[in-house]
């Protein structure tokens, strides 16, 4: 007897997501290549509230997105009047994010009480815990006008780095899918974006990224057996919710793997891996390109190149208008010279169009 197979019907959340990537299309279609290039970069700046440097990134310059570092967020009613008119000033409605992590990672707490770290959720042995603080988080990120939390961190602590103390849901593969997994299901579910780093792990460097690139000398079978096996369990979750709206790279350099590039620079490592074999098509961001791990050996344009060639769509680094008029003329040049592709920046643009709409930041219709 033979039985006929049926095809697999789509889940309703794939179809939703091609809905909005069409939807993101339309709009990207209606857009100058200078409100494309400006998608690409979340901006920061350096004054305690709202500036005419800021203003001018997101009015003439088209940002896509702003973080938040806790000198920007002081008290309550300024904080929220402050992305008001952000969001006001903006082309496209903002991804607005901060790392709120918790522990000594904590950027809201001129307005709320200090949060647990992650090792501290991870030491309790409850996840309910962390997903009780993903929706504290959640709650508060929200009520202020923040949409994005970068957040949470999902390195495997194999060392005591000088980076990671405390920021890590444990020291195996499996607590921080556990821990990291149950914080995240509760921000999405909440409606924030969550963002998982720092692709691929930085749970063994030994050298902090803001002085130095740190080097990590393991062989590719541990990498993937060890850093890398969150974001993929992540990023190929069958629940929606523990699949992470952002991804961000991180400046690490992993001979095993590619011994060129550090992994936010890494074609090898954003294409090949994250997109390639485990399948991710959401936004990917770096991490701060100004940090020295970076800039110690390519200036910012170089490095902005480098990262959306290797298939990052957002940038993290940029903090005035000179700037990041600067960065979007020289990558108007490489679109020119052919070192950078238009189809490349469509297709990011499209991702952080996505997302927006994903998480109705963005309007269904044109206007």
């Amino acid at each position: 007897m033979t039985i006929s197979s049926t095809p697999t019907r789509p889940k309703l959340s794939d179809i939703q997501q091609k809905r909005y990537q069409q939807i993101a299309t339309r709009y990207v279609s209606h857009m100058t290549i200078n409100e494309k290039l400006g998608q690409l970069f979340m901006v920061s700046y350096q004054t305690p509230s709202y500036s005419a440097d800021l203003d001018h990134m997101l009015a003439q310059l088209h940002a896509g997105g702003v973080i938040l570092y806790q000198p920007q967020i002081n008290t309550r009613e300024q904080i929220q009047q402050d992305i008001t008119k952000m969001q006001q000033r903006a082309t496209l409605p903002l991804l607005i994010a901060t790392d709120e992590e918790g522990g000594y990672v904590d950027r809201l707490t001129h307005i709320y009480p200090p949060r647990l770290s992650a090792l501290a959720i991870y030491r309790t042995g409850d996840p309910s815990v962390a997903q009780h603080m993903g929706h504290q988080t959640a709650h508060d990120l929200l009520a202020l006008g923040i949409n994005t939390n970068l957040a949470p961190d999902s390195d495997v602590a194999l060392v005591n780095g000088p980076d990671q103390i405390t920021r890590t849901f444990g020291f195996t593969t499996q607590s921080v899918i556990t821990f990291a997994g149950a914080y995240m299901r509760a921000l999405q579910q909440d409606n924030v974006i969550a963002c998982v780093k720092h692709f691929p792990g930085l749970g063994a460097a030994t050298t902090d990224a803001h002085f130095e690139l740190p080097v990590v000398h393991r062989t590719k079978a541990q990498i993937y057996a060890t850093e890398l096996a969150p974001f993929q369990t992540f990023v190929q979750s069958p629940n929606v919710r523990e699949r992470p709206g952002m991804v961000m790279s991180t400046d690490v350099l992993m001979p095993a793997i590619d011994p060129q590039f550090p992994a936010e620079l890494s074609h090898i490592f954003i294409t090949d891996i994250l997109r390639q074999q485990f399948g991710y098509n959401g936004v990917v961001i770096t991490d701060a390109l100004s940090m020295n791990g970076i800039s110690n050996h390519w200036d910012m344009l170089q490095a902005s190149i480098q990262a959306l060639k290797a298939g990052n769509d957002m940038i993290i680094g940029i903090n005035n208008p000179i700037q990041m008029a600067l960065t979007i003329a020289g990558l108007k040049s490489a679109l020119q010279q052919e070192r950078l592709s238009l189809t490349q920046v469509d297709t990011s643009v499209i991702r952080i169009l996505t997302l927006k709409l994903q998480y109705h930041l963005l309007p269904l219709e044109l206007e």
